[in-house]
């Protein structure tokens, strides 16, 4: 692989971290749009980012003049190439203070899905992407993510809080 990728990565990191400042203050609130794609075995989608440590959902910021569906759409097809079969479900929304004092997450259960090719986009801030049993997760899972799957496959109460 050439050294292109990383410094692209790189690159987006800096430019993620300055610029990050300048929409919060823009913004009263954040809100985010993720999805818990689950396929036929149980296994759950999870990412890992090139600008920060730890796996994830698919999602990302809801934009002006989306809705939550929408964005959630658009993130799950821009970052690992998923896009809907059928009804997804909101399973909650949550507040992630621990990024930003103002930062709420819509997660979504996403269990009819197709994916084009036959192999997980990777684009742009994607770094990895996998499918794991929720016994079985990557060490470095973000807890909201695991909070999130006790509650969906394990019947734990919901948390208002990521």
């Amino acid at each position: 692989m050439s050294a292109a990728p990383s410094r692209n990565a790189g690159t987006a990191r800096l430019i993620t971290a300055m610029l990050r400042p300048f929409w919060r203050m823009r913004r009263g609130m954040t809100l985010g749009a993720q999805g818990v794609v689950i396929d036929g075995e149980g296994r759950v989608l999870l990412v890992r980012h090139g600008y920060r440590p730890g796996w994830f959902f698919p999602g990302g910021g809801v934009e002006w003049g989306e809705t939550l569906e929408t964005a959630l759409l658009r993130e799950l097809e821009e970052e690992v190439g998923v896009r809907l079969a059928g009804p997804a479900p909101l399973h909650g929304v949550f507040a992630n203070f621990s990024n930003f004092p103002r930062d709420h997450i819509a997660v979504f259960t996403v269990r009819h899905w197709t994916r084009q090719p036959e192999d997980y986009f990777q684009r742009g801030e994607i770094a990895e992407a996998g499918m794991f049993a929720p016994g079985e997760l990557p060490a470095l899972t973000d807890a909201g993510t695991r909070r999130r799957l006790a509650e969906i496959f394990d019947g734990v109460a919901l948390s208002a809080r990521w």
